[in-house]
């Protein structure tokens, strides 16, 4: 009797008093998938929650997008910041919407009956593109992926596992641009640039805020025939989390209103060019926007 008692007046308080009894919550697991941006996001996201007094357990590198979803839906972890155009495409197998808007409503809606929440989105938009180097775009004029479909049969293209199934990958390179590779090679986006550098491939897909595309000069291809969706990041957080401690969702969508493309390039080039560790990049972005001492 006394034990029920307990629970209950326990359950009340936590009800009650939320806000204020979130270093009693339990630690928030905060996951990530498994490159640069997604560890900087994650350090970035977990430190700003630790700073407002919420505990934290970070599970990063976990994989690709579809394990990352898994870790989720199996209560492995309780947050990781996601992409619209991927959760659109690769989790939802939606056909592919270029209105930012539309998609983030759409892909909130779907995520909501699966007992996920999707915070707000931030102004960071992180698609796809394809690049080359900049000799190889001025030998053979490349600006825009029509143009660069034109020339493929006679090109190696480095690429990630993810991108020979999505429908905005190699099957909707071909399907929207006719576009087929002379060779595919299966690369993980660290070995990419140097390869690409090094021509021992010569078309990349990367991400837009990839810090090595300004550091080694390389051109970015134009997608003019919009196979691409926008890809803003967003934290999507397990509701029972969410409910438990709503005071998550505030820092979430503070350090969300905070992200942009131009910052993250520049992170991503701190880890990946100057081999900094992504917690410390963290640190010091946080620091700099007053969240952190």
């Amino acid at each position: 009797m006394k034990i029920s008692k307990l629970l209950a007046l326990s359950a009340f308080a936590l009800a009650t008093f939320a806000p204020l009894t979130s270093h009693a919550q339990q630690a928030v697991r905060v996951g990530s998938k498994n490159f640069t941006e997604q560890f900087v996001l994650a350090e970035i996201y977990a430190q700003a929650l630790e700073a407002a007094g919420i505990k934290t357990e970070k599970k990063l590198n976990l994989g690709g997008t579809l394990i990352a979803q898994k870790a989720m839906e199996e209560k492995q972890i309780d947050f990781y910041p996601e992409y619209t155009g991927t959760m659109l495409l690769a989790v939802l197998k939606q056909e592919p919407m270029t209105d930012a808007k539309a998609v983030y409503d759409k892909v909130k809606d779907a995520y909501a009956k699966m007992g996920f929440v999707v915070l707000n989105q931030s102004n960071l938009n992180n698609g796809y593109v394809m690049v080359v180097r900049a000799d190889t775009a001025q030998k053979l004029k490349l600006e825009t992926l029509s143009d660069l479909a034109k020339a493929a049969k006679d090109l190696k293209v480095g690429a990630g596992p993810e991108f020979r199934d999505r429908k905005d990958g190699l099957p909707g390179l071909k399907a929207k641009y006719d576009m087929v590779f002379g060779e595919d090679l299966q690369m993980a986006i660290g070995l990419r640039y140097q390869a690409l550098k090094n021509d021992q491939i010569q078309v990349v897909n990367g991400y837009s805020t990839d810090g090595m595309i300004s550091a080694l000069k390389l051109k970015r291809l134009r997608d003019d025939k919009s196979l691409w969706p926008p890809y803003f990041v967003v934290p999507v957080i397990r509701k029972e989390a969410l409910d438990a401690n709503p005071k998550i969702g505030e820092v979430l969508n503070r350090v969300s209103a905070l992200l942009d493309e131009t910052s993250m390039a520049q992170m991503n080039y701190q880890v990946d060019g100057e081999k900094l560790e992504p917690k410390d990049v963290a640190r010091e972005f946080l620091k700099a926007k007053g969240l952190v001492k």
